[in-house]
């Protein structure tokens, strides 16, 4: 069999459904052909039906995004929430207790299937239990740091994927002035944010902790693809939690701390970091996108991404996050 070739403009087109068997069986796992496609674009994942016992998940990594070591620093801290008995799905440890495999240029993981369904995030009840959940994850988070994934910051975040996005040239020509205007000035508000609430603590996250990666069963909450995991501020695991008006999200924000703090202090000092988060992530995904555009997958996906509407819409945006930054945190509405 030819190996797989990688290129770094289609870096899954090689990823067929044989190679996905193949990756299998070179791990002694025998799937029996069906494969449904999951939700994901920076990786590739998929249900395999096997021809023993239930389906799995087989997870294929975006070729060089993230080291080995980040990758396994990852596995190890899901690994450890799950040993403490808190709703997380960890890989599957396989050909001597490895999570992480590879074949033909392709590096993947393999978990057990849980389904479940989005949260209502509109239930106080719901949000309560999420919050404890995560205040169990962060108590865990805190008693050691990363030392391979990175820490979420205004550089990394904020300044890089600004820099990236116009020297790539993707800003149409006549909004280029006011995109770079708009974005300095977000930034300086962010800068306002962090200057605002001081030194917080930094500990392991999730990092991405949105609705679509917790899934709701009758027994609670499950938080899946830590894939995003880094070190941060304990709110970046919240602040996405809620939505609304400001005195929605204040009143969600209420209803996670009350179970959050069941398990783990939160300094108040980081409510004024939530909407710097917020606009740090709007600007971090944008370059997201554009970082990927020469994936053939993320112009079939994301068809209104570069038009001069996005970016029209794009410096709206931000104008409005430099007035909600320079309004105070939620726990003062």
């Amino acid at each position: 069999m030819a190996p797989m070739t990688i290129d770094g403009t289609t870096p899954f087109s090689a990823l067929t459904p044989d190679a996905i068997l193949n990756s299998l069986d070179s791990v002694g796992l025998r799937g029996d052909g069906r494969l449904l496609a999951l939700n994901s674009y920076e990786n590739r994942v998929y249900q395999v039906g096997m021809e023993e016992g239930p389906p799995l998940v087989a997870k294929f990594y975006r070729p060089a995004r993230w080291t080995d070591a980040a990758i396994l620093e990852e596995h190890a801290f899901v690994e450890e929430l799950a040993e403490r008995e808190i709703p997380v799905v960890p890989a599957l440890k396989l050909g001597g207790g490895k999570t992480l495999h590879a074949f033909e240029g392709f590096r993947f993981a393999l978990f057990p299937r849980h389904g479940g369904r989005a949260p209502e995030l509109d239930d106080s009840n719901t949000l309560e239990w999420m919050g404890r959940f995560l205040g169990r994850i962060h108590a865990i988070g805190a008693l050691r740091p990363f030392h391979e994934r990175p820490t979420l910051d205004i550089k990394s975040f904020g300044e890089e994927p600004r820099d990236y996005l116009l020297a790539h040239d993707f800003i149409p020509t006549d909004l280029n002035e006011a995109y770079r205007s708009v974005v300095a000035q977000a930034l300086d508000g962010v800068r306002r944010c962090f200057d605002r609430a001081g030194k917080v603590p930094i500990l392991r996250l999730h990092g991405d902790c949105h609705a679509g990666n917790v899934l709701w069963t009758d027994s609670g909450p499950h938080f899946v693809d830590f894939d995003d995991s880094r070190m941060g501020p304990a709110v970046q695991d919240l602040w996405m939690l809620l939505s609304g008006e400001r005195a929605d999200m204040t009143r969600q924000l209420a209803d996670v701390l009350a179970g959050y703090e069941d398990f783990y202090d939160f300094d108040t000092r980081e409510l004024h970091l939530v909407e710097g988060l917020r606009t740090l992530r709007l600007i971090h995904y944008a370059a997201w996108l554009a970082r990927r555009w020469d994936d053939p997958a993320f112009p079939a996906a994301f068809p209104w991404f570069n038009s001069q509407r996005y970016w029209q819409d794009r410096v709206l945006e931000l104008r409005e996050q430099i007035a909600l930054m320079d309004e105070g945190p939620l726990w003062s509405a």
